[in-house]
């Protein structure tokens, strides 16, 4: 692979030139930032250290010093550790990470398990050059269990060099892994450590896909499922990077950026370490994976002259782009590969009680909504520990016993947030389906984010289930409410989607290779790319009528030869080609396609974060996926946020759906 850096020597370099420079930005009252940013930020590592060298050797003094002295805030900080060489930076980094108040646990995963060998033996060089004591005896002197053992192997530099695969080992080390996770009650944590700790990043992307064909689940959802803490962040971040480490930064980049505030030091460490090294692979990996490119996230993030600095070390906009870098491409085609592949188990958070008694449920409910005030905690711990099913039984009790409507009771006692929450449970999926239609379609106003979300999540049968409650509740077929307060191609979208009619059942690989076959007609994927090269009408024609019908296993692999035969992006050719509310739609439909968990948990996420919460898109996204997949989107949440689902909700009317639907 040749150079990926943003950032490389200049030409017709002269170190002492470059020093005077500096020195006049700096001379007399305040200094010219501008002049030392374009600078530091157009000089390659190497020649920054001979520009530090001139200095000291013209002017008598550090330069590092004179920018702290001259420079503030994280503007300074970020020229100063460009000045440094990478392994005295890197070191500088687990310094800190482990001698502050606390230890930075995310800081050493990050460093320890994204370096080669050759990186990893400079930073204990330099480490013991810059502060006089052995790196690894510090590390462990902070961190404990496994851990610990699994950062003493990443310091030790001795994995497999690139290129070396023991192809008689991949199957073994594939089923040792197999056995010491999924087959067996409890981890054997060595197995994982010895295996992942050593062996090349090309070995194990074998025994990856291999351990893929034995457990029918991906090694990152084994690791999961199976270690917890630090652990298990560090053993994710070793496969991520195995994976492709150019993907490793650009989640890292987004989760610094995203949630409660910026993460400046995550941000500055990864610009400055890989600017010289994968930048535009890790930018082409952003675009992949999320709405925008980096430098306008930066852009949007950050300010000044640290901003403008940020910028320089990016190295340009990616948002106009379409098509791939080879190694982006590959990466993609490897992604949707996966995706077919994965068979996800889908974990919810409430479960049927056991020892249930509707009458019991219903004489409880009773008391707790009798005389004056209401005691709520009993009637949340009884709505929380129920399934839906065992709920529909106690409506029925309370009726038969009591004569009394419960949903009516219900609605009387509670108020706002929680009413709506408690009805909301108590209803069938079908019902409170149904109602959520409703609501995004009344009054001044449709919610298309709400109609899309429910639509493209949904199942056949779910959707037939709450065309019915609609029309039983609302006197009026679901597809007339959506031709009604919707048009144009949306509608079409939304109407094509309500009728239920999603191929299903396993993957149908002979015929998605088919439909995608480039030698033969590349039926379904060369339609999507010829359709790129149309007018948007016909192109919103094509991809409606695949994306809208092809069942998800067939899209998953339609979406991977689609890199194969157009090099492009099936999210970026949506977001650049499409707009409105068709270009959210089709997105929608890609993402669920992709990973539906990962999508709810951005709805989710998008549902918080501006000012004021989208209460009711929150209930909805709850209540509707408590019994199907809430554990496995808490998990995407957490993964993508860098934060719990249950840190991140922070309305305080709100605190009661912790409890009730188990997301801490």
């Amino acid at each position: 692979m040749g150079f990926r850096g943003t950032v490389t020597d200049a030409p017709d370099f002269d170190a002492s030139a470059d020093a005077e420079t500096l020195y006049n930005a700096m001379k007399g009252i305040g200094s010219d930032k501008e002049a030392i940013l374009d600078l530091v930020t157009g000089r390659s590592n190497a020649q920054r250290q001979e520009i530090v060298q001139a200095y000291k050797s013209s002017y008598g003094k550090d330069l590092i010093d004179d920018l702290k002295y001259e420079l503030t805030g994280h503007f300074e900080r970020l020229i100063v550790s460009l000045m440094r060489p990478q392994a005295y930076h890197d070191a500088k980094e687990i310094h800190d990470a482990i001698k502050g108040a606390g230890t930075d646990e995310k800081c050493l995963i990050e460093v320890l398990a994204s370096r080669n060998n050759q990186q990893i033996h400079e930073l204990v060089e330099a480490y013991k050059d810059a502060y006089g004591s052995d790196i690894e005896e510090d590390v462990t002197g902070e961190t404990s269990g496994h851990f610990k053992k699994m950062l003493v192997v990443l310091l030790q530099g001795t994995r497999d060099e690139p290129g070396v695969v023991h192809t008689d080992l991949i199957e073994e080390d594939a089923q040792v892994l197999f056995a010491a996770g999924e087959e067996q009650w409890g981890t054997e944590e060595s197995i994982f450590i010895m295996l992942l700790g050593n062996r090349s990043f090309d070995h194990l992307q074998m025994v990856f896909d291999k351990y893929q064909e034995i457990a029918e689940t991906s090694i990152e959802d084994s690791i999961k499922s199976e270690l917890s803490g630090d652990f298990e962040n560090l053993m994710l971040a070793v496969v991520q990077c195995i994976r492709s480490v150019p993907m490793y930064f650009a989640k890292r980049l987004y989760k610094s950026m995203k949630g409660l505030g910026t993460q400046d030091n995550t941000l500055i460490r990864i610009m400055i370490c890989r600017s010289e090294i994968d930048m535009l692979d890790i930018r082409e990996c952003f675009r992949m994976c999320y709405e925008k490119s980096l430098y306008n996230m930066i852009k949007e993030d950050t300010s000044g002259d640290y901003k403008r600095t940020l910028l320089a070390l990016c190295g340009g906009d990616d948002d106009l782009a379409g098509e791939f870098f080879p190694e982006a491409a590959q990466l993609a085609y490897k992604m949707w590969e996966t995706s077919a592949m994965t068979k996800v188990q889908l974990r919810p958070t409430i479960r049927p009680a056991s020892d249930f008694d509707p009458a019991d449920d219903a004489q409880n409910l009773r008391k707790a909504m009798k005389g004056f005030g209401t005691d709520e905690d009993v009637i949340i711990d009884i709505v929380a520990n129920r399934s839906n099913e065992q709920r529909q039984e106690i409506r029925q009790a309370f009726k038969s016993i009591l004569g009394r409507d419960l949903m009516k009771d219900l609605k009387s006692e509670l108020s706002k947030n929680l009413e709506r929450l408690i009805i909301g449970l108590m209803l069938t999926p079908a019902e409170f389906d149904a109602k959520m239609m409703r609501k995004a379609m009344e009054g001044a106003g449709t919610d298309e984010h709400a109609l899309i979300e429910i639509l493209v999540t949904r199942s056949n049968e779910e959707i037939h289930a709450m065309n019915a409650a609609y029309e039983d509740g609302y006197k009026k077929s679901m597809e007339d409410a959506i031709q009604s307060d919707t048009s144009g191609r949306f509608s079409q979208i939304l109407t094509s989607l309500v009728q239920g009619a999603r191929e299903q059942g396993p993957a149908d690989w002979d015929r998605a290779l088919v439909d995608a076959q480039v030698s033969t007609s590349c039926n379904m994927t060369l339609e999507l790319a010829d359709a790129c090269n149309e007018d948007s009408d016909d192109m919103e024609i094509k991809f409606m009528s695949i994306l809208c019908t092809r069942s998800f296993p067939h899209l998953r692999r339609v979406f991977q030869e689609f890199v194969r035969c157009s090099n492009k992006d099936i999210e970026q050719i949506i977001k650049n080609e499409m707009s409105g509310d068709v270009k959210q739609a089709m997105y929608g439909i890609v993402r669920s396609v992709k990973n539906q968990p990962n999508y709810i948990a951005e709805r989710l996420y998008k549902a918080m974060k501006c000012i004021g919460t989208d209460d009711r898109a929150l209930i909805r996204i709850m209540v509707s996926r408590s019994e199907v997949d809430l554990f496995n989107i808490r998990k995407e949440f957490k993964e993508t946020h860098d934060c719990s689902l249950h840190e991140f909700i922070q309305v305080e009317t709100m605190v009661v759906s912790f409890h009730i639907l188990h997301v801490e």
